[in-house]
Parts: structure tokens; C-alpha cells; sequence
């Protein structure tokens, strides 16, 4: 159980405490079922909401703001990074230095703002039963993405939390990673999962290329 409370420590604000520090390779297995986790959790929230409110905008909101409190923006935090980034930046030197900067620019808020507006958007359109599903494939997914990325491909920097979790990730946890993730989305959508992996699969290409012509490879 340490690697599964390694990946909740890593992905999650929940403060739970391990005897030892727990070597990523053995939480990276867990991402996917955390990640579902988390997705199940935001899920029960909007059903909630939905009952309590009759207000799917509302019951919308509320999931997607719970999902924000559980991880403590780690994901939004790196999408604003990486947006002020890309478009900002002339130069591969000068990208990984607008990464390096805390501050949000137009850029980072546009595209923080335009991601949270889209889910909650689209939660609010789907019945109780079906924003659950979709929220646990959304989140076991995502984290499955992750994990199939890190230590395949370069790290833009030698050091870092990119250079650190490629160092430390190996094959047999990613494999067991990348099929509970799978398995996951499976077990919540059905037949569905047909289409969302390779739509997943290609984001993530899409991604990671966006990564290497802009900073020469990926950063966290």
C-alpha cells in the first residue's frame, strides 16, 4: 500500500503520512487509481448537487471546484505554466523561463479560465448516472496519459521534477499503471472506452509534440 499512498501524496492534497519516503516507481502504478479516485469523488459531488439544487450549472460548478480543492490545482497550475509558455516565449531559453516564473499571464489565465468554463460546461449537460462515468474516466485517464509519457520522453531540463520522475519510473509499474487506467475508464463507461483511449492517446501526442518544439522536451 505504500505506492498508493505515495500517489495520493504526489496528486492530492489529502494528508495522508507514510513511515518513509515512497520511490516513484512504485506510486506511478497507482496514478490511474487515484485518479479515478478523485474522479469518483467530484462525480458524487455533482449527483449530490444535483439533487440537492435541481441546478445542473450549479451541481456542475460544485464538481469541478471539488476537484480543484482535492488536488490543489497541481494540474491547472501546469496548464496556465505551460500556456504563457508556448505563446509567449520566442525562444526555447526564454519558454523554460516563463515557466520558472509563478506568476499567471494572459495567456495562462485564458487558457485556466477556458478549461474550467469547458468542464464545467460539459458536466452540466449529462445526467447524474453519466457525469459520474465521465468523471472517473476523465481523471483515470488523464493520469494513465501521464504515466505513459514519463521516461519515454526527454526531459527539457536535467533536472526537476521531470528529470526526477523519468529517472525514477520503471516499465513493469507503467504497464500496470497504463492498464488499470484502461480498465478503469472501462469498468465507468462501457463500450465508450473504444472511443476515449485513442481520443486520450492522441491529446497526449499532440501534447508531448507541443512539449519538444517548445522547450526540447517535457518539464514535470
Amino acid at each position: 500500500m505504500n505506492g498508493f499512498v505515495g500517489a495520493v501524496q504526489f496528486l492530492t492534497r489529502i494528508p495522508l503520512r507514510s513511515a518513509a519516503a515512497v520511490p516513484h516507481h512504485r506510486a506511478v502504478a497507482w496514478f490511474p487509481f487515484v485518479g479515478g479516485l478523485i474522479g469518483l469523488a467530484a462525480g458524487v459531488v455533482f449527483a449530490a448537487m444535483i439533487e440537492l439544487t435541481a441546478s445542473a450549472a450549479l451541481a456542475g460548478a460544485t464538481a469541478v471546484v471539488s476537484g480543484l480543492l482535492i488536488t490543489g490545482a497541481f494540474h491547472e497550475d501546469g496548464l496556465a505554466d505551460m500556456s504563457d509558455a508556448v505563446a509567449g516565449g520566442n525562444t526555447q531559453e526564454g519558454r523554460l523561463r516563463i515557466l520558472d516564473d509563478p506568476r499567471h499571464g494572459t495567456y495562462g489565465v485564458a487558457a485556466l479560465v477556458s478549461s474550467i468554463v469547458l468542464r464545467v460546461v460539459a458536466i452540466s449537460s449529462m445526467s447524474p448516472a453519466a457525469g459520474v462515468a465521465a468523471a472517473v474516466a476523465a481523471h483515470a485517464l488523464g493520469r494513465t496519459a501521464a504515466i505513459s509519457v514519463i521516461g519515454r520522453v526527454r526531459s527539457a531540463r536535467t533536472s526537476g521534477l521531470g528529470a526526477t520522475a523519468a529517472d525514477a519510473v520503471r516499465e513493469p509499474g507503467r504497464t500496470i499503471g497504463a492498464v488499470a487506467g484502461i480498465a478503469i475508464c472501462a469498468m465507468a463507461t462501457g463500450w465508450w472506452v473504444a472511443v476515449l483511449v485513442p481520443v486520450a492517446a492522441l491529446s497526449t501526442t499532440v501534447v508531448v509534440s507541443v512539449a519538444r518544439r517548445a522547450f526540447g522536451g517535457i518539464n514535470g
